[in-house]
């Protein structure tokens, strides 16, 4: 995504971005009559000259992650606010002791919010999957000039400020905790009203631990009203199409594709191959034509799980 870079080439990127990179007065610093470079602070120091990120370095401390925003990096680092981690702790209904206590959870949490290359604002891969240190994905979109952050539990995030230049990345500052997810694509099927046949048919069809296994995958999921439409379509009953597993099965794993592809990823008009072996396309309006060119509408994007991402589509496909 983005080139790693060494100590020195950080140096003259933050330098050309208005870095503050401090020549001493030349003639009067050392014995010599020498000038002192005063190089500028790294990320941990950094964090800790602004008040705001005050609960955020003590939560690194308390995760004993110090020493790793003092490394040599690069790094980009979304820091939460203390407002953020205000809010954090009234939603998650813990005391700051009991989650800055909690060392596991607090190391997962905190290198979720850290990538491993230098990542200014410019240069933000908008609505893509970004991977940070601590595994998982989330993505950042720019609303009409504010750029937003949407983490693994589909919860959305302000960037407040931007391109905070240290000796070893960069900083950004985020308004809410960036929590990475908790639900599979099952899970979260299952937490949705609207995907209750889906599940049905996906219990029935024997395919439940195949999407909750590691994946990662995408899931073009048709609604309720889209397998309503599709049992009228078809002529036959629920009962009927959940019996048929062989057809069930053949159905499935033709809106599934074995690869994560956020809505910005998607190669449009151009054959995707799904899980069933045959394959969907998908136009610049957003609509998907299967094999018997048969048109569905996604409705719904970028549903973020642990094993993927799932999209929500207004018409069951079919394959040949």
């Amino acid at each position: 995504m983005v080139s790693s870079i060494d100590r020195r080439s950080l140096m003259f990127s933050a330098a050309a971005l208005g870095g503050s990179f401090l020549l001493s007065g030349c003639g009067g610093g050392g014995s010599d009559g020498g000038g002192a470079i005063a190089l500028p602070p790294n990320l941990n120091q950094s964090a800790s000259s602004k008040p705001e990120l005050s609960l955020f370095v003590e939560a690194v401390a308390a995760a004993d992650l110090t020493a790793t925003l003092d490394g040599s990096g690069p790094f980009t680092v979304f820091a939460p606010n203390n407002n953020a981690f205000t809010a954090l702790l009234a939603e998650l209904n813990v005391s700051k002791d009991a989650l800055f206590a909690d060392k596991a959870l607090l190391g997962a949490v905190l290198k979720y919010h850290v990538l491993s290359s230098l990542v200014l604002k410019a240069n933000i891969p908008l609505g893509k999957a970004i991977v940070p240190l601590g595994g998982g994905f989330f993505k950042i979109e720019n609303q009409n000039g504010d750029f937003k952050v949407t983490d693994g539990r589909n919860r959305v995030s302000g960037i407040v400020s931007t391109d905070s230049l240290a000796i070893n990345g960069v900083l950004h500052v985020v308004d809410r905790v960036l929590l990475p997810a908790n639900k599979d694509i099952v899970q979260t099927a299952q937490a949705t009203p609207t995907l209750s046949i889906l599940v049905e048919a996906v219990v029935a069809a024997g395919l439940v631990n195949t999407l909750k296994g590691t994946g990662p995958f995408t899931v073009f999921a048709p609604t309720n009203d889209a397998f309503a439409a599709l049992l009228v379509e078809l002529g036959i009953t629920k009962d009927a199409l959940l019996a048929d597993t062989a057809l069930l099965t053949r159905v499935l794993t033709y809106h599934v594709i074995p690869a994560r592809v956020l809505k910005a990823e998607i190669p449009l008009n151009s054959p995707i191959t799904t899980v069933q072996g045959q394959t969907i396309t998908i136009n610049s309006s957003l609509q998907i034509i299967d094999q018997k060119a048969r048109t569905s509408a996604i409705v719904a994007t970028d549903i973020f799980n642990t094993n993927g991402v799932v999209h929500l589509i207004d018409k069951v496909l079919l394959p040949a």
